[in-house]
């Protein structure tokens, strides 16, 4: 297994070494690979960083411990992957070139609204550097705990390891390096959510179905408690589930069209003509892998009940098939898909930060007429610092960060969502509009989750997801206001109709 996950490492830093002599030399190559990635790098790339260690962790302990009644989560998130490449690639890909040569979501904000006084820009980057420094660090958690558990490492030096490696290769290597070894951690995760269903369904002896369907929910929960709670039929997928929970689970969909970590490959890949190609990898690398997830968890439940075993944390059925039916090499590779997972998401959030700190805060603020070298030299001290704050967070193993993790998903689809989608099709659109869509958004957000606001006993976002409710109002700020207050200026209507004119 150390064998395994050191070939790995060695593999990572190789590719950031590598792209550090291909495109580091100004900060469009730091930043965004000069707009010159493939369409199978750039979709596997936005796969890998937008799934991390919820598709290998994540999916398959909802599956184990709940059965098909939590699948709407991957249904919802499938579905809107798809509309983001539909409604948002083309149009994003070329809208940020033509505006200013836009390298960051702040700056193509700032740029698609003339935002001269930065308003825009600032609130933006704050909401990024905040929620993506905390994303960051629950990255970084995972990975302390995982070389605990496996290695019978301490957990602060697996916390060292982990975002060691990962800010050597984006240090050096920049967006390009982060791609590169995405596409390599993305191909790690695909394989490895075929190989271990598959292979725990050949492990078998009864029918997986018949199972399922008359399962023990004793041999599955160790708790009591959970045992009392847990009485559905897990190949069931309407089981304990209302016409609301199932909205709201499909809801996470709509947090696609605001994630800047997946939506800035759009703004990489080499061409717009690419896109119906990036789209049918990713598409396919999703689809797949979800489901993939889905059965890993489902067999393994089989699996655990078939030969009466119990797990402690339901999380780690992936790891714990992977250890049980393959040879330690191979649990090695798998292992090591778990961490990519972990690694890919760090690596992207790292880079996402370092970009809005060097082009919407130094090149602002403290030196406009900054050179190509300088920036792309801030750009990495960006990187190590913001790897510092989040090991720093992540000391505090009982942190309430993985709290605001959860929602932050939530925080970007409502702030940025209704934002970029409006920006990128409506031409009556203006600056107001776009900061107050943003606030209302992030605003609603927070309310609905921090608000000691109950219905029944049961708090806001017990009822309904966060992010529908923040979608709306967000959505509905941006038009009122935008029809409210002047029209946009000759010279941002006309930057509308040439990229309309250029799809």
């Amino acid at each position: 297994m150390i064998i395994s996950l050191a070939a790995y490492f060695i593999v990572m830093l190789g590719i950031g070494l590598y792209a550090y002599k291909q495109s580091t030399a100004d900060v469009s190559g730091y930043m965004l690979g000069g707009r010159s990635l493939s369409p199978a790098v750039a979709a596997l790339s936005a796969g890998a960083s937008d799934m991390s260690g919820w598709l290998l962790m994540g999916l398959p302990g909802a599956m184990y411990l709940f059965g098909l009644s939590k699948v709407w989560i991957a249904i919802g998130l499938v579905l809107g992957a798809w509309a983001n490449y539909f409604l948002v690639a083309p149009r994003l890909r070329i809208y940020t070139e033509k505006a200013n040569d836009s390298i960051t979501i702040p700056d193509y904000f700032a740029n698609r609204f003339a935002d001269n006084k930065n308003i825009l820009r600032v609130i933006s980057a704050i909401v990024i550097i905040v929620f993506f420094t905390l994303y960051t660090s629950s990255g970084v958690v995972a990975g302390g705990k995982l070389f605990e558990n496996s290695f019978q490492m301490s957990y602060e030096m697996g916390l060292y390891v982990t975002t060691g490696v990962v800010v050597l290769y984006t240090l050096f290597g920049g967006f390009l390096a982060v791609s590169l070894t995405d596409f390599v951690q993305g191909c790690i995760m695909f394989i490895s959510l075929l190989a271990v269903p598959v292979a725990t369904y050949m492990m078998l002896d009864q029918p997986v179905l018949d199972t399922l369907a008359n399962a023990s929910y004793d041999l599955l929960l160790s708790a009591p408690k959970e045992s009392e709670l847990h009485t559905l039929n897990m190949l069931d997928w309407f089981a304990g589930g209302s016409t609301i929970a199932i909205i709201s689970a499909m809801a996470w969909g709509l947090g696609y069209f605001g994630q800047p970590h997946i939506i800035v490959r759009f703004m990489s890949v080499r061409s717009v003509k690419d896109m119906p190609t990036m789209r049918r990898i990713g598409m396919s690398w999703m689809t797949l892998s979800a489901i993939g997830a889905v059965l890993t968890g489902l067999f393994g439940a089989a699996y655990m009940i078939e030969n009466q075993m119990l797990i402690d944390d339901k999380e780690t059925i992936f790891l714990v098939l992977s250890e049980l039916i393959f040879h330690p090499l191979i649990a090695g590779f798998l292992l090591a898909a778990i961490l990519a997972t972990i690694m890919s998401t760090i690596s992207s959030q790292l880079l996402v930060c370092s970009s809005s700190l060097t082009e919407d805060f130094y090149k602002i603020y403290l030196n406009r007429s900054a050179s190509q070298i300088e920036l792309v030299l801030v750009g990495r001290i960006s990187v190590l610092l913001v790897a510092l704050f989040a090991i720093y967070l992540a000391y505090d193993r009982n942190s309430s960060i993985l709290d605001l993790v959860s929602n932050a998903w939530a925080g970007f689809g409502a702030a940025f969502g209704p934002l970029v989608l409006l920006s990128l099709y409506w031409k009556r659109m203006n600056l107001q509009g776009a900061i107050s869509g943003m606030v209302v958004g992030a605003g609603t957000v927070l309310i609905w989750i921090y608000a000691p606001i109950t219905i029944n006993g049961e708090s806001l976002s017990s009822i309904i997801y966060e992010i529908i409710p923040g979608f709306i109002l967000a959505t509905i700020a941006i038009i009122t206001v935008s029809l409210s207050t002047a029209p946009p200026n000759k010279e941002i209507t006309e930057l509308f109709d040439e990229v309309e004119q250029g799809l």
